[in-house]
């Protein structure tokens, strides 16, 4: 039996489960630069040079062990443009008695595919993802018959089914979750290790220039580039990691410095999402290093719930309320995204810092992207789609499985309450204590109204004034609430009129 192996661009692992007993002298492996799916939305040209350098890297790693492999390069002369088209073609071409692939990490791509047995005339197999700790129907299973599908539930229930740091049925050090140790500011004095980076070969050079050519009007800085490509590379990246920004981590995890994008966080979300690496080897590393005293608990399990419990639980979050999750929007948020979220041209000096970095590296930190540029997406009434398309784009580590839940649910509370307990709304103080953003921005995070105040004190309490009838039933807002009912009318007034003139600037597209 000859059978047509897909693989698409963010599987780029030997242990993909479409791989599994590949006969090297029947079977051929297809992969492709579809057109279609590099442009349905203008990805960052870092994304895109990202992904195409690690499929050409994998391609040469594959037919270095005698696969027979198809690449279908962006220009080349038998690109379909779309991924049907181009399995088609294959098939067409090649007399295989079945398609094998991997399910994708995208709704809409998975519902195509169900339809291609019928539309190929041929024996078409989806096989799960087995580059997760859990499948999809783990969580599903988890979640029967619960009224609230809290993260830190989810995450001890996979504690307990790994043993990831673990003292038989108890967690090590006897808490689950050491996340308010995780909350340091940043010292002025602290050295901060230097960002990893991969050397460009002639494959990666050669991205370089397709992408500048075919995908010059994209988001984004093309250079420098120094990613990972292939899996050695991403391995030296965990490794250094481990070795020399761990330690630390846990401390300042949620830390932001003006010009300090990369701090002591990992950066292998990229590498995690497209196969480069995997989950259970980066977890066993980070476990390793606490056991054998290079790193502390708080660190390790701060790490550790990220990916064993974040990435898990919106993964399955993602395929269990997917198609109606991408059409929710309880708080109403259709205001157009603003032109200084392309630009970073903005007086909000967080902001501002902020965007640069996500143009510049293709990556933001989470507290950068959540408690930043997320809420103030929030804050501002921003469109859902607007929003969702944006953080879909700009990062390279993202993926709709992943996107939506944490901008939908997460950021915007677009779900109505499903997966955040409550909205994560801040005022300009957040943002004050976990950085030293406030110190160079054109606006006072002192002041609470008025044209120099800083637009997060009021456009925070018009969020909350507005939404007050949704959000009055959540236990989680009555001090909150509480506090609004206490203010005098003249103040609140204040900050509804400095939020009013603030979001018609917006609408305005005038500088704010």
């Amino acid at each position: 039996m000859k059978v047509l192996r897909l693989v698409l661009g963010d599987q780029v692992s030997e242990s993909l489960s479409s791989l599994k007993g590949c006969d090297k002298k029947n079977d051929t492996i297809l992969m492709a630069e579809v057109k279609e799916e590099a442009t349905y939305v203008k990805h960052h040209k870092k994304k895109i040079a990202f992904l195409f350098s690690a499929m050409r890297h994998f391609a040469k790693q594959l037919e270095d062990k005698q696969f027979t492999v198809e690449y279908i390069d962006y220009n080349h002369a038998n690109n379909k443009g779309s991924l049907f088209e181009q399995v088609k073609r294959s098939i067409t071409s090649g007399s295989f008695d079945k398609l094998v692939v991997t399910e994708p990490g995208e709704y809409r791509l998975l519902d195509d595919m169900k339809q291609w047995q019928s539309r190929l005339d041929i024996k078409v197999d989806i096989l799960e993802d087995t580059r997760f700790i859990v499948g999809k129907s783990f969580f599903s299973e988890w979640a029967k018959d619960r009224k609230q599908l809290r993260m830190e539930y989810f995450y001890r229930e996979l504690r307990k089914k790994t043993n990831y740091l673990m003292d038989g049925k108890k967690p090590i050090g006897g808490e689950w979750n050491y996340d308010s140790q995780n909350r340091q500011t940043l010292p002025a004095e602290i050295t901060i290790p230097k960002q990893t980076k991969s050397p460009q070969d002639e494959i990666t050079q050669e991205v370089l220039k397709l992408v500048e050519s075919e995908f010059s009007d994209h988001f984004g800085d093309l250079e420098p580039f120094h990613f990972a490509v292939t899996r050695n590379q991403a391995l030296q990246v965990l490794k250094q990691f481990i070795s020399e920004r761990l330690e630390k981590f846990g401390d300042y995890q949620d830390a932001m410095a003006e010009k300090q994008p990369w701090l002591f966080h990992s950066h292998i979300g990229f590498y995690l999402n497209c196969g480069l690496l995997l989950p259970d080897e980066v977890i066993e590393a980070a476990e390793s290093a606490y056991h054998s005293g290079e790193a502390p608990l708080n660190s390790v399990e701060g790490f550790i719930r990220q990916i064993l419990g974040w990435r898990e639980y919106v993964r399955g979050f993602y395929w269990h309320f997917m198609p109606e999750l991408k059409q929710q929007n309880s708080l109403n948020a259709t205001r157009a995204l603003p032109d200084f979220f392309w630009s970073s041209h903005t007086n909000m000096n967080c902001l501002r810092q902020c965007i640069k970095e996500t143009k510049e590296n293709a990556y933001a930190h989470h507290i950068q992207r959540l408690m930043v540029i997320g809420n103030f997406a929030l804050l501002a009434g921003l469109s859902v789609e607007e929003v969702n398309e944006w953080y879909l784009l700009v990062y390279a580590d993202a993926y709709e499985w992943v996107e939506l839940p944490n901008v939908s649910a997460m950021i915007l509370f677009a779900d109505g309450g499903k997966l955040a307990s409550k909205p994560y709304a801040a005022s300009g103080s957040y943002i004050n204590k976990m950085s030293d953003y406030c110190k160079n921005c054109g606006y006072s995070v002192t002041k609470k109204s008025g044209e120099k105040a800083c637009p997060f004190n009021y456009l925070y309490w018009d969020f909350v004034t507005r939404n007050k009838p949704k959000l009055e039933n959540n236990p989680r807002m009555k001090l909150v609430l509480n506090s609004l009912n206490r203010m005098s009318d003249e103040k609140v007034e204040d900050m509804q009129q400095s939020a009013q003139m603030f979001l018609e600037k917006l609408d305005n597209a005038q500088e704010v």
